[in-house]
């Protein structure tokens, strides 16, 4: 029976070409291999499993290869590219840092540094996880790493860039390796699956990508689980059950029953997530993603954001036709809520299906906003009849000579006109008689003058000393309604007035903060209101003296007092007080 190889080192790259997402970086080392601009030292850093160690295997080889071809990948064919390949090179070394991280382990190296390469003409040094050598070992192996000899070049791979000393980092050349795309992960598990003779779905092989998170090599070995228990046919359905992953149908259902407001499907829907065994943090995540995932499909320019197979992406732009963005908004701020608020609550179950029945109310709360804002019909009389509402000279002619018309005669006061009325008057309603009622009075009423404009109104001043004083108390009663401390400070305020220059000596400089953050424009505007310049400067000046100093400590605060008061002393004195 042939012995089983996981498919991670089965199919683990041998060149630069066959590495899978890092393409900057790989076509950066072929570059300096065909323009022999090598250093002394490399540093390759990244997450797990997206080819760090194995590019520093394909560059060793490489430098090495007698007949590079001239794209820059080793030709597998000269002694120096077989031997590496049989695993019998004496010219590449690697050494596990996890495990000899200690300061004879580097001593060790150290000392095989100096022996020359027997076939080609580097040795190169990969030390893998380089990051867990302990601080003595780094210094040991900071003068080697300097000063190597010529025929030496190192290769560091760690996950924690990090935890390495800045005098490491300073004498390396490093890569950042970039987690692997979903995309490019699929396309490498087609290739293996087509190579082991495996169908698979492509929707399958988009979850396995999603669940290796830019790991390559954890997703060939989430592969090899699959095939071995669902054969050579892996499924969705399969790997969804494998994996303990939520079916993304179940989204699909909860976003629909919350745009039809049914409360019901929902929650049931939930309940079938629970009795399967999901935890529901798990699934308000998820629930979030898939809104957010709705959003990027609402236009074009972001859908290539969507990572989902193309009969995916079908259902996701179904399913944002029939959302506004604001239910994508205020779903995605509640979805936000709750996974906060999540592990905080004491009834987890109920928090996540509150959130599901606001979910419900938001198109219904959305109609109802909108009805209010609508304006309010005006009220009919279905009995009356609406005609135009006739002018006073129409209704009454104030004329001596007019002919009476017919009908009631009603008696008239003396010394009046007596009013015609005509034969056929227009109809007209009370409420319209009131409302124009209303307008003359209106009109008659005398036009109040505001503040302002009786201040634009008043003629204006020159500034100076004596016309400064009643404008400055006209100010400080405006500051009344500031409060009793504002009110106060200014009372404190000593003025000086020099041409358009007006200078205010505060007491401390914070009250020289609050004046000029708060009070400074306001002045300046209160004060062209009022004089005939336009350009006044007001400048603040904080008087630094004795009487003015701040007294922080009791002890001061007590000498202060003793000052001013001289019996205080004798006070403390006899009743044996203390300052505190």
């Amino acid at each position: 029976m042939e012995n089983f190889i996981v498919s991670a080192r089965k199919y683990r790259p041998a060149t630069f070409d066959m590495v899978v997402g890092q393409d900057s970086i790989t076509n950066t080392l072929k570059a300096a291999i065909k323009s022999r601009h090598l250093t002394q030292a490399y540093l390759f850093c990244g997450p797990r499993g997206v080819g760090k160690t194995t590019c520093a295997r394909i560059f060793a080889k490489t430098i090495n290869c007698s007949n590079i071809s001239e794209n820059g990948e080793a030709c597998n064919e000269c002694e120096s590219c077989l031997s590496f390949n049989t695993l019998r090179s004496f010219n590449i070394h690697e050494l596990d840092a996890a495990s000899n991280n200690k300061v004879d382990d580097i001593r060790n190296l150290t000392d095989q540094v100096r022996i020359p390469p027997q076939v080609g003409k580097y040795s190169i040094y990969i030390i893998d996880e380089v990051h867990m050598l302990t601080p003595s070992a780094f210094n040991a192996f900071l003068k080697t790493l300097e000063e190597p000899p010529a025929h030496a070049i190192f290769i560091l791979a760690t996950t924690e860039k990090h935890k390495i000393i800045p005098t490491i980092l300073s004498r390396c050349q490093i890569f950042d390796f970039n987690r692997i795309r979903i995309e490019d992960i699929v396309g490498r598990l087609l290739y293996v699956a087509g190579k082991e003779n495996v169908s698979a779905e492509e929707e399958a092989l988009h979850i396995i990508a999603q669940k290796a998170d830019g790991a390559m090599r954890d997703a060939l070995s989430i592969f090899d689980q699959i095939v071995s228990l669902s054969g050579k046919m892996i499924t969705y359905k399969d790997v969804i059950e494998n994996l303990n992953v939520l079916d993304f149908e179940y989204y699909f259902r909860t976003i629909d029953g919350a745009l039809r407001g049914d409360v019901s499907s929902v929650l049931l829907t939930f309940n079938e997530i629970l009795e399967k065994g999901f935890d529901g943090h798990n699934f308000v995540s998820g629930l979030c993603s898939h809104l957010r995932d709705l959003l990027v499909a609402k236009d074009e320019i972001t859908l290539k954001l969507l990572e989902a197979t193309p009969s995916v992406k079908q259902r996701y732009l179904q399913q944002t036709r029939a959302c506004t963005e604001e239910f994508i908004f205020k779903a995605l701020e509640h979805g936000n809520n709750c996974d906060v608020n999540y592990k905080t609550s004491k009834n987890q179950r109920l928090h996540v299906e509150l959130f599901l029945i606001r979910l419900c109310r938001i198109n219904e709360d959305a109609l109802r906003d909108n009805e209010k804002k609508k304006p309010e019909p005006a009220v009919k009389n279905n009995n009356a009849i609406d005609l135009p509402l006739p002018s006073k000279s129409e209704i009454i002619r104030e004329s001596p000579e007019a002919p009476v018309a017919q009908g009631p005669v009603m008696e008239q006061p003396q010394g009046k006109h007596t009013p015609v009325i005509e034969k056929h008057p227009k109809s007209f309603s009370i409420k319209d008689l009131i409302s124009e009622e209303k307008k003359n009075i209106e009109a008659d009423k005398p036009v109040e003058t505001k503040p302002d404009e009786m201040d634009s109104a008043r003629p204006r001043e020159d500034l100076n000393g004596q016309t400064f004083v009643p404008v400055w108390n006209e100010f400080i009663d405006q500051m009344k309604i500031e409060g009793p401390r504002i009110l106060s400070m200014f009372k404190s305020v000593t003025t000086e007035v020099e041409n358009d220059r007006i200078t205010l000596h505060l007491s401390n400089a914070a009250q020289k903060d609050i004046f000029v953050l708060n009070y400074k424009q306001r002045l300046i505007s209160f004060l062209n209101s009022r004089f005939k310049q336009q350009n006044i400067d007001i400048e603040t000046v904080v008087d630094l003296s004795e009487n003015n100093e701040i007294l922080y400590s009791d002890e001061q605060k007590y000498n202060y007092l003793v000052n001013k008061y001289p019996d205080l002393k004798d006070f403390k004195k006899a009743f044996n007080l203390d300052i505190q």
